[in-house]
């Protein structure tokens, strides 16, 4: 896989997607490579243990979009939420377990606007799906993904609010 494509193609991607909405509603976007995978990571600080270093918080929520070897070898393109170790968010009495069925029950009625989506995971991916990779539509299809986030992003604020302390 040639990751400085990716990356250099991830980071146009964020410069083209309309901040507007994305920062009215407190939603940071960033790339990083992690884990030998190029990803464009959606969140909020505050769904974080960690206000100042939200990425890197043990406790954390975010969205994620991301390519790495295998999945370039599958043609995909995949994405997901990610709940880490909410048990630990200030503020919040939480189990991963009762939040990640709390979050696919409302996330149910949106599941058919995300194609290639499962919810049939442990608590700590909240969703997952894919779309084919295709080089000349991935810069829209990111785009696309972002904006799909952004409309259920208020379900996770929902369903944090009922565990708050």
């Amino acid at each position: 896989m040639n990751y400085d494509f990716y990356k250099r193609t991830f980071e146009a991607i964020v410069k083209d997607i309309p901040r507007k909405q994305f920062d009215e509603t407190g939603l940071e976007i960033s790339v990083h490579e992690v884990m030998e995978s190029i990803a464009l990571k959606i969140y909020k600080p505050k769904w974080s243990g960690d206000f100042q270093s939200p990425l890197t918080s043990k406790s954390r929520i975010f969205f994620s979009v991301w390519v790495n070897n295998k999945t370039n070898k599958e043609e995909k393109l995949y994405y997901n939420i990610h709940a880490l170790k909410l048990r630990w968010l200030k503020g919040y009495k939480i189990s991963s377990r009762e939040f990640a069925e709390k979050f696919r029950n409302r996330f149910i009625e949106k599941q058919n606007d995300w194609e290639n989506v499962s919810i049939d995971f442990g608590p700590l991916t909240l969703m997952e799906g894919w779309l084919d990779l295709n080089a000349e539509t991935i810069h829209n299809d990111i785009i696309d993904l972002s904006g799909k986030f952004l409309k259920i992003s208020p379900l996770i604020d929902e369903t944090l609010e009922t565990f708050k302390t």
